[in-house]
């Protein structure tokens, strides 16, 4: 039996997420994606999509429960892609602050703290922001070599969030969006890991660029024949 010559994703399903969205998306730019919350999944593919919606803390213990946590550390020190969307970029932070405080996975230093309210070019800027918003590049050459790459400057993405990722480190923030008063980190990258707050796979041609990107990054897996 030969196995598919595609790149292999696994898409963490921890319960909270739109993974059938991601996985049309991975199928679009070319890779072979599944669903999966097994540890051998996640660690056999070629790269790992972290999406997700909902509370913070409800995703962390989702994780917990399915043994995931110590996992997707392992994946992100692996050197191995890894790509946070929306929740997925907040669930990397070291903590957040969403009803009460939480401990997040602690693959990049920083915390996860509201959105507020107030006017944008004077509307009202509600929270949650529900959207399309624009993205711009922290920096000219920000977005080269990143999953981004390739991205207009000002491009519009869709977004759905109430809260927003503080990395310690500002050198890892690549895209900035501002939202009312705030100015906020929608893109970052530390090595191997990339993440957003918007969801490419709902922001049309642009967004899929970052699937591509994406794509592109990992080898075709090598055909295998099992014998009877």
């Amino acid at each position: 039996m030969r196995r598919s010559s595609r790149p292999q994703v696994a898409i963490v399903d921890y319960g909270m997420g739109n993974l059938f969205s991601v996985k049309h998306a991975c199928a679009y730019a070319g890779m072979e994606a599944s669903t999966t919350s097994t540890a051998q999944e996640l660690l056999a593919a070629d790269a790992v999509i972290l999406p997700g919606v909902g509370a913070f803390g409800d995703a962390m213990a989702m994780l917990a429960r399915r043994d995931l946590v110590s996992v997707l550390r392992d994946i992100a020190a692996s050197g191995k892609p890894l790509l946070g969307i929306c929740l997925g970029l907040q669930l990397l932070m070291r903590e957040s602050s969403e009803f009460g405080r939480h401990d997040g996975l602690g693959i990049i230093d920083g915390d996860v703290v509201r959105l507020e309210g107030g006017r944008d070019h004077g509307r009202a800027a509600k929270v949650p922001q529900v959207g399309w918003n624009r993205i711009h590049r922290r920096g000219a050459q920000a977005w080269t070599g990143s999953l981004l790459d390739g991205v207009p400057e000002d491009a519009y993405m869709y977004f759905v969030h109430s809260f927003y990722v503080r990395p310690v480190d500002p050198g890892l923030v690549v895209a900035t969006t501002r939202y009312g008063p705030a100015e906020f980190c929608s893109g970052l990258r530390q090595g191997n890991v990339c993440a957003v707050q918007f969801h490419p796979e709902r922001s049309g041609p642009d967004g899929l660029t970052i699937y591509r990107n994406l794509a592109a990054r990992l080898p075709a897996s090598i055909p295998e024949v099992q014998h009877a």
